[in-house]
């Protein structure tokens, strides 16, 4: 917050500090007493009522992401996930998470990055739920293999234990709590 206020009309940082300690400051309109308050673009900054800042639109999306199209924000080649938005501010836009490309099933889209990091940070082990068919029929020893991680020798790690529930010969459910390249396949 004090930068932001630093910056406004140059009144540098220690003006700042007297405005908040004198309650002038509001944020969201809330009157602000901290100084190191973290503010974001999405934050509305007013001093003595008269916003420095205005809060800029804040988008969370769900999207069914039909096979075929990518996920991705840009690609030379092929359809994107943003391509199928209509709205003038999609370009902010970025995925939370992804789906190969012939995967089909629910993505978000937001232009809210501290709630995009807090769902894919594997340290909050937010599970992430997929619906697999395989050519071959699953095996119930994969329950097992699943549970105990799988080791990617390509990054040197580990996965984190997962469940794997068989629906059927050819089907299963399977609830992640990190996301790995390939880690579905």
């Amino acid at each position: 917050l004090d930068r932001l206020l630093a910056k406004h009309d140059s009144m540098g940082r220690n003006r700042a500090r007297e405005l908040v300690v004198a309650r002038r400051v509001t944020v969201d309109g809330a009157p602000v007493i901290r100084i190191d308050l973290e503010v974001d673009r999405f934050s509305r900054v007013a001093v003595d009522g008269i916003e420095i800042r205005p809060a800029e639109r804040l988008i969370h999306l769900m999207l069914h992401k039909p096979a075929g199209v990518v996920s991705a924000t840009r690609d030379a080649e092929n359809r994107t996930v943003i391509d199928l938005i209509e709205d003038p501010d999609r370009e902010s836009l970025h995925l939370v998470g992804r789906l190969d490309r012939n995967t089909t099933g629910l993505v978000l889209l937001t232009n809210d990055g501290r709630w995009s990091k807090r769902l894919m940070d594997p340290l909050s082990k937010v599970p992430k739920v997929y619906r697999v068919a395989t050519r071959d029929p699953i095996p119930e020893s994969a329950i097992q293999a699943f549970a105990e991680g799988f080791h990617f020798h390509t990054e040197n790690l580990t996965t984190l234990p997962a469940e794997l529930e068989i629906l059927c010969s050819h089907e299963a459910r399977l609830t992640l709590h990190e996301g790995r390249y390939h880690q579905v396949k």
